[in-house]
């Protein structure tokens, strides 16, 4: 779960509807900078794809009572946040071999990246179990696309590597449009025709609901790209996860639009 503040209260956005917006930015990215990317269609559904694991925990979110809103994913234990992520390839092999090795990736990639679990011995092996598994999986699933003639250049290890930093970047991005915050952002690591560069994002928050950012250098072919995604706006804060759970069952949709334009 996401939240976007409002002034009318929280606008929360799940983690497959972010990913969504994910897949938005894979199926629009590319030009003579930052290059394509293949196979195309896989690597987008993976974008798309990423929280697949989220799907049930988003069905019945739970409540952080400190707060008075569902726990945001940054806020969850790290055994919920390992569960979760363990069981996305389960969900995401009816899809796809490829695209199921890159959610796996993007999962393990995480916890690589943001390393608070090392803090706890209980989360440390918790989280050294799950590189464990996943890893092994990965390998399982390397070695059989590299038996396909058609998948076996996408898996020599430039490829899967850029395609793993390409879902991190729409998964980066998309977490701060998803969040509306205005003021600058930075999305670091973010693989071009021949290296990495940073992105800088400003955000300028026309009116409720519709944000207009420019991003620079600008990573599209189009000139300007146009998204639009949902959330459920929640007027106040709870203390009964149950009466949290029906308001977000009933009619407190609210469409969210961000239009992307060039620095």
């Amino acid at each position: 779960m996401l939240h976007r503040v409002s002034k009318y209260g929280v606008i929360c956005i799940t983690q497959p509807h972010h990913a969504w917006l994910s897949g938005q930015l894979a199926r629009a990215w590319g030009n003579e900078q930052f290059g394509q990317f293949l196979p195309k269609e896989e690597v987008s559904l993976a974008a798309e794809q990423h929280d697949i694991g989220w799907l049930r925990w988003e069905q019945q979110p739970t409540l952080n009572p400190q707060t008075g809103y569902p726990y945001k994913f940054t806020e969850l234990a790290t055994e919920v946040h390992i569960d979760i992520w363990s069981g996305a390839k389960q969900l995401a092999l009816p899809l796809g071999r490829y695209a199921t090795l890159l959610i796996s990736l993007h999962g393990t990639g995480l916890y690589e990246r943001f390393t608070n679990w090392q803090n706890s011995e209980k989360s440390a092996r918790i989280v050294q179990d799950f590189f464990k598994n996943e890893y092994a999986f990965q390998n399982q699933i390397i070695e059989l696309l590299q038996k396909d003639g058609y998948y076996a250049s996408y898996v020599m290890p430039q490829v899967i590597e850029r395609n793993k930093k390409l879902v991190a970047t729409w998964d980066a991005l998309s977490i701060i449009l998803c969040e509306g915050k205005t003021g600058e952002h930075y999305v670091n690591q973010v693989p071009t025709t021949n290296g990495t560069t940073t992105l800088k994002l400003s955000l300028t928050e026309d009116k409720e609901h519709l944000h207009t950012v420019i991003i620079s250098p600008w990573v599209f072919e189009q000139s300007e790209i146009k998204l639009v995604y949902e959330g459920r706006l929640l007027r106040e804060t709870f203390s009964d996860e149950a009466a949290m759970q029906k308001v977000l069952t009933s009619d407190c949709w609210v469409t969210l639009s961000t239009t992307l334009i060039p620095g």
